[in-house]
């Protein structure tokens, strides 16, 4: 029999753990089996054929290669791997490997308090039969970030900063001269300048900026912020630069540009909106062809950013560094200081602005006859939110009626040729507070796509792909179209398949890469049971009509979520590059960020490298922009962290007052420790923890998306309707917890 420890027998299970740790505190090192059972205080014999067993079975999955007789060590060559740390405030971090592959969990214990972001090595843990895969740090290779957020407590002699969620297991500590005025049941920002190491277990740190109390709203959006390293104020000295910006237009600047001030012109944006990078514009204009088809000239106007933030000043160093600006549930957090993305950029109605436009001469059908890129300067006649476009889309009377549900008609045409290329139709709903004027949220509700939306993205799309295209080949300047399957390619230069630019300048691309082979396979086991069919193999264009087809034949069944939820995690994330590889969400060969420039700052370089070339210039460095391309996806990464951390702060602040209360709801994901569950009504998600499901031992079936009861063999899978009480709502950790209610 196996030894007692701890008051129980040790198993199989228990010897397993008990081996893994003992390597993976010991990654380079070969231990023999008197060095192992001495280290473990195995001591009897049938605990040390216990593991002896367990280390034959690692060696036969290589997790452990054998090292001469009697001697195992890490096998570092199939089990290491590098990447990017992602804490979690629940403890559920994980590691992102560099080859884009799957998340996996590393536990709080095996994280060598790496920060979100910091670059990391990592062994992977022998993955016994049902349990999670895991990885343990070994070594940080580079650190994102070194400050942490949390609540101070400070007593005679010493003060500490309990980290945001407990995402330490331990405390920081602060010497008292480091407060830097702070009080206990403050929140604070500590710089950490002391790590463990064999000689100091400590965390040390030093309070950078006091944030306030503990449960005000500005406070716990601030905390968010900083978290994940972001900025949550702007340095005054580029304020004070934004400020001695002119913000006139010269007559000598008017006469450079295309003038379209007495052309109708609007903007489109949400309602609360004050950053208005992109407007429209229609005419109707002679068809020189025939006099049975009308043409229009419809411009895309961009805000003229580069313009005013001159490369290399202090104010585009620090948009380069922020990159986006960031979306709080409450607040923005802009990328261009505010007197420029408020007011001098923003294309305010009855105000002129200073435009980079795309102007396409088309006709009702929507198909585009020719195209330029110019310089302009317009004055937006109507600032529209997207409620009030799509009342009059719905056939409400209005301002400019008629010209809007034309270029809506457009916009649709133009939907439709593109899903018909193959574009992936990912109708992804977007959640929403109404929040009252202390910030606390009043309705929780999701936006869904709209026509007046469509109307906005098509012609941005257009924009976006037309630019792109137009480096591609190296042609600026007029171009006629012909169409193919629906599509516009150039008259002269018929798009290449093999995506190979017959320029080579330098030029920021926006990609998507192809499915996974592997989760799309995964996706056609778990749809096959219900009686769907999709494709995982030939040309990228049918497998995303087979996938939209399997998005319709869904819809409305009680497996959509499952199966949306399984497609979406298939795709890949969609980065900024110098280096084309199409985007494969789009269907589009070439593809760039040209529209948003006040919000994103790749739309700003490229922007710079359009009017370069326009003006004859040499190819840009791509080695830097390269490097910025990298930085923007990062920051666009991390942005989306703290963006998803607000609307969990007010979600659970939204259910705090229903704790007890039951709802209809579905699992929305499962994991090893447990099924979320999104309410039906209001679309907040909690957690029911793996002690809180009824009566028997519960298996993780993670190709499955379920958990298998090993006595009674009751399945909780994704998609399931269940039935949930709210058991608490705990802001600290921005968490609900649920039972299954009775």
């Amino acid at each position: 029999m196996g030894k007692k420890r701890g008051g129980r027998r040790l198993n199989k299970n228990m010897v397993a753990d008990m081996v893994q740790a003992l390597f993976q505190a010991h990654p380079g090192e070969t231990l023999t089996t008197k060095q192992i059972f001495k280290a473990l205080k195995l001591d009897t014999h049938p605990t040390k054929m216990l593991a002896m067993d367990v280390m034959e079975e690692m060696a036969w999955d290589d997790w452990l290669s054998k090292a001469g007789e009697g001697a195992y060590k890490l096998n570092l060559k199939t089990q290491v791997q590098e990447g990017t740390f992602l804490r979690k405030a629940n403890g559920k971090n994980t590691f992102m490997p560099d080859d884009g592959g799957t998340p996996i969990f590393v536990a709080e214990r095996n994280s060598m308090f790496a920060l979100t972001g910091d670059r990391v090595r990592v062994a992977f843990m022998a993955r016994r039969q049902n349990h999670i895969k895991e990885a343990i740090v070994t070594e940080i290779l580079e650190r994102k970030h070194d400050q942490a957020v949390g609540i101070l407590q400070v007593e005679k002699d010493f003060a500490f900063l309990n980290a945001e969620g407990n995402i330490f297991a331990q405390d920081i500590l602060i010497p008292k001269k480091k407060l830097k005025g702070g009080k206990t049941g403050e929140k604070a920002v500590v710089k950490i300048t002391q790590w463990p190491s064999a000689e100091s277990k400590s965390l040390v740190g030093e309070v950078i900026d006091v944030l306030g109390r503990q449960g005000d709203n500005t406070v716990e959006m601030h905390a968010i912020l900083a978290q994940y390293g972001l900025p949550y104020k702007y340095p005054q000295r580029v304020e004070e630069a934004a400020n001695k910006i002119d913000a006139s237009i010269t007559p000598e600047e008017i006469a450079r540009r295309e003038d379209f001030r007495d052309v109708l012109t609007f903007t489109i944006d949400p309602a609360d909106a004050k950053d208005f990078d992109d407007a429209l514009s229609i005419k109707e204009i002679v068809n020189s062809k025939s006099e049975n088809s009308k043409w229009y000239e419809v411009a895309v106007h961009i805000a003229d950013v580069s313009h005013y933030v001159t490369e290399g000043s202090i104010i585009d160093r620090e948009a380069q560094q922020r990159a986006t600006s960031v979306y709080l549930v409450d607040r923005t957090i802009p990328m261009l200081p505010e007197r420029l993305c408020n007011f001098i950029c923003s294309l305010r109605p009855n105000e002129e602005k200073l435009c980079y436009s795309v102007i396409f001469t088309m006709d009702e059908e929507a198909n585009i006859k020719s195209w330029h890129l110019a310089h302009t300067v317009i004055r937006s006649d109507r600032r529209y939110a997207y409620e009030e476009v799509q009342e009059i889309l719905d056939g409400k009377d209005g301002d400019y009626a008629q010209e809007l549900r034309l270029i809506s008609s457009m916009a649709q045409k133009m939907r439709d040729r593109r899903f018909k290329h193959g574009a992936v139709k990912f109708d992804r709903e977007e959640l929403h507070f109404d929040i009252d004027e202390d910030g606390k949220p009043t309705r929780c509700f999701f936006k869904k796509s709209t026509l007046a939306t469509q109307l906005i993205e098509e012609f941005m799309l257009l924009a976006n792909r037309t630019v792109s295209e137009a480096i591609a080949f190296g042609e600026l300047g007029n171009h006629e179209y012909s169409y193919h399957g629906g599509y516009s390619t150039k008259t002269s230069n018929a798009q290449p398949s093999n995506l190979k630019s017959q320029n080579k300048k330098t030029f920021v691309y926006r990609v998507h890469d192809q499915p996974d082979p592997q989760k799309l396979e995964n996706l056609r086991a778990i749809v096959a049971p219900f009686g769907y069919k999709i494709k995982t193999t030939g040309t990228k264009g049918a497998i995303s009509k087979s996938l939209n087809q399997l998005m319709t034949d869904a819809q409305g069944r009680r497996e959509q979520k499952l199966i949306e939820s399984v497609a979406l995690k298939a795709m890949m994330k969609a980065k900024y590059s110098t280096h084309n590889i199409g985007h494969y969400g789009l269907a589009f060969d070439y593809y760039t960020h040209f529209t948003s420039p006040i919000r994103r700052y790749p739309d700003t370089m490229v922007h710079r490298l359009l009017t370069r070339y326009q003006d004859g210039g040499r190819s840009a460095n791509q080695e830097h922009y390269e490097e910025m391309c990298e930085h923007s996806s990062d920051m666009e990464q991390t942005a989306q962290y703290a963006e998803r951390d607000s609307i969990k702060y007010k979600m659970v602040e939204f259910m705090a007052d229903k704790v007890g209360q039951e709802f209809d709801a579905h699992i929305s994901g499962v994991q090893s420790y447990g099924i979320y569950c999104e309410i039906d009504e209001n679309h907040c998600e909690g957690l029911v923890g793996m002690h809180d499901l009824d009566g028997d031992y519960y298996e993780f079936d993670e190709k499955n998306y379920q958990l298998v009861g090993r006595r009674h063999h009751r399945k909780y899978q994704l998609g399931d309707a269940v039935r949930i009480k709210v058991a608490r709502a705990n802001l600290e950790r921005r968490q609900l917890d649920f039972i299954l209610a009775e």
